[in-house]
C-alpha cells in the first residue's frame, strides 16, 4: 500500500490551490494559460505574446507567474533544432503543468477516501477467501491514520487536524471536530464512512502520540460522528464500537 503516496494526495494545503486559481482572475494571465492549455506542443515566449496580441514582455511576466503558482512549466529548448557554436540561446517554452488543483470549502478528502476504497479493493481481490473488505479497509485506514500521525509528530494533534480539514474545536476535554472530510460519502453511507473514519482518527493520534486522547463515535448535529476525548475525562467510557451511527452530516451544511 504506497502510504507516502496518498499522505501527501491527502494533505493537500488548500492556500496554495486558492492562491493558484486567483492567478487566473488577471484577463491576460487567463487568456495565456488556455492559449499554452490548447496547444499540444510547448509554447514561446514570441509565439504567446504574437498570437494574444501583446508586447513580449508582458506575455513574458504573466507566463513565469504562471509558472510560480505550479500552472505552468517551463522548460528551455532551441526552436531552430540547430546546436553547437551559433545555433543562438534556447528558448524558455512553457506547457501545463501536472499539478492537480482542486479547492472545497469547508475542505474535502475524498482523494483519500477513494484511495483507501482502491486499495481495500485490490487487496481483497488477491487476498481470495482472506480477510473481508470491511475489515481490510479498517486496518488500512488506522495505518493510512498512523502514518499521517507519525509523519506529524513533534507536532500538535490539532494542527495535525486542521491540516487535513476536521476543523478541530476544544471544548474541555474533548475535541469536536466541527467538518466532516468525507461528508457526500457519509451522508450515503453512514456506517462504513464513519468506521474507517473512527479507524483513520485513532491511527492519527496512536501514530502522533497523543496518548492522552482517544476516538470515539459520538454523533451529534452539527459535527463529524467521532469526536476525541481525553482519557480520564466525562464521558472516556463510551465504547465507539457500540455507538449507533445516525448521518448527522447533513444537519448544517456550515459545519459538516
Amino acid at each position: 500500500m504506497d502510504m507516502e503516496y496518498q499522505r501527501k494526495a491527502s494533505a493537500n494545503l488548500q492556500r496554495g490551490d486558492v492562491s493558484a486559481i486567483a492567478a487566473l482572475d488577471e484577463p491576460v494571465r487567463r487568456r495565456l494559460y488556455d492559449y499554452v492549455e490548447e496547444r499540444r506542443a510547448p509554447v514561446g515566449r514570441d509565439e504567446a505574446a504574437e498570437a494574444l496580441g501583446l508586447t513580449r514582455s508582458t506575455a513574458a511576466f504573466h507566463l513565469d507567474k504562471l509558472v510560480d503558482e505550479g500552472l505552468l512549466t517551463a522548460e528551455f529548448a532551441r526552436l531552430t533544432g540547430r546546436t553547437g557554436p551559433g545555433s543562438g540561446r534556447p528558448s524558455k517554452l512553457y506547457r501545463r503543468s501536472d499539478r492537480e488543483i482542486e479547492v472545497s470549502l469547508p475542505g474535502r478528502q475524498y482523494e483519500l477516501m477513494g484511495q483507501l476504497l482502491v486499495g481495500t479493493i485490490v487487496e481483497a481481490d488477491r487476498a481470495a477467501g482472506g480477510e473481508s473488505p470491511s475489515t481490510i479497509l479498517s486496518r488500512r485506514a488506522r495505518e493510512l491514520g498512523r502514518e499521517i500521525g507519525v509523519d506529524a509528530r513533534g507536532g500538535d494533534l490539532l494542527g495535525c487536524l486542521a491540516r487535513f480539514g476536521f476543523e478541530p474545536r476544544v471544548e474541555a476535554d474533548v475535541i469536536r471536530l466541527g467538518n466532516c472530510p468525507f461528508h457526500a460519502l457519509a451522508a450515503q453511507h453512514t456506517e462504513l464512512v464513519c468506521g474507517m473514519n473512527l479507524d483513520l482518527l485513532d491511527g492519527v493520534v496512536d501514530g502522533i502520540g497523543a496518548a492522552d486522547y482517544r476516538a470515539d463515535l459520538d454523533p451529534e448535529d452539527g459535527y463529524c460522528c467521532v469526536r476525541l476525548r481525553q482519557a480520564g475525562g466525562e464521558g472516556s467510557d463510551v465504547e465507539g464500537s457500540d455507538v449507533e451511527v445516525p448521518c448527522r452530516c447533513d444537519v448544517d451544511p456550515g459545519l459538516s
